[in-house]
């Protein structure tokens, strides 16, 4: 997860083991993550950046939360929602820079615990 101000500055970044989930389940945790950190940055409105379409859509109203996994997720997520005066979601490309930023934080992470296990 990588919280940035405006104008793409990191603020704050953090890369946890999970352990085992499909790759939505780790982008709602990584959301909650976010909004957690962010409520101590600001409660105006909040941009949500992740490459998740199904999840993005899920957050939008667009698509039903099935899975009772992501629906508990589902109901963290809006309700930090109430923090802030606004949050956007946003689908974007893995390439996006602050995606792959992510990515090698959770690389990094999932290194570290593959050599101690």
């Amino acid at each position: 997860m990588v919280l940035c101000d405006f104008k793409d500055q990191v603020l704050f970044e953090k890369g946890v083991f999970l352990g085992l989930g499909s790759n939505n389940w780790a982008e709602y945790n990584a959301i909650i993550e976010g909004l957690t950190a962010a409520k101590d940055y600001t409660r105006n409105r909040v941009d949500v950046y992740s490459d998740s379409r199904l999840v993005v859509s899920q957050l939008n109203g667009v698509y039903k939360v099935r899975n009772i996994r992501l629906k508990e997720l589902y109901t963290r997520v809006k309700g930090l929602e109430k923090l802030f005066h606004s949050v956007v979601y946003n689908h974007v490309y893995r390439g996006h820079p602050m995606i792959m930023r992510a990515d090698m934080l959770v690389n990094r992470v999932l290194d570290e615990y593959l050599t101690m296990g």
